[in-house]
């Protein structure tokens, strides 16, 4: 079973859409199998990470916006690709520093993530994007 989930984004950070996805599976009528999420660009990102504290999104970009400055920072005056603008390598940078696809088991018709898992895409463009994420369920 496959379906496509959008996410709209405002900028770089941290969009979850864990209820999404657990309500997509639950009226599956899948009980046992594996879900994959698949984001469908190059300068975005997939992660399960910590859905208690907001606090937690905020220090993971803030450690990423470090890592990896945008083109303009004088650290950076070495990448080509900048026709984009400032921000586009980096966000490259990043999509490929972290996954881009994500395996979440399932049981009992429910996705089997911990008490304090989200399903996050992380944004690293500035501008707004309707990001597409692919799901199968098997």
């Amino acid at each position: 079973m496959q379906h496509d989930f959008t996410i709209p984004t405002r900028g770089q950070g941290l969009y979850e859409f864990t209820r999404e996805v657990t309500a997509w599976v639950a009226a599956s009528g899948y009980r046992d199998g594996l879900l994959t999420l698949f984001v469908r660009h190059t300068s975005c990102s997939l992660l399960i990470q910590e859905n208690a504290d907001s606090e937690v999104q905020g220090d993971l970009r803030a450690f990423f916006a470090r890592l990896v400055p945008p083109s303009s920072d004088p650290s950076m005056t070495y990448l080509r690709h900048t026709y984009e603008g400032p921000d586009d390598m980096p966000a490259h940078i990043k999509a490929a520093m972290m996954p881009v696809s994500l395996s979440i088991p399932v049981r009992s018709g429910a996705a089997m993530l911990g008490t304090w898992q989200g399903i996050y895409l992380f944004e690293h463009r500035d501008a707004p994007h309707r990001r597409q994420v692919a799901a199968h369920l098997a």
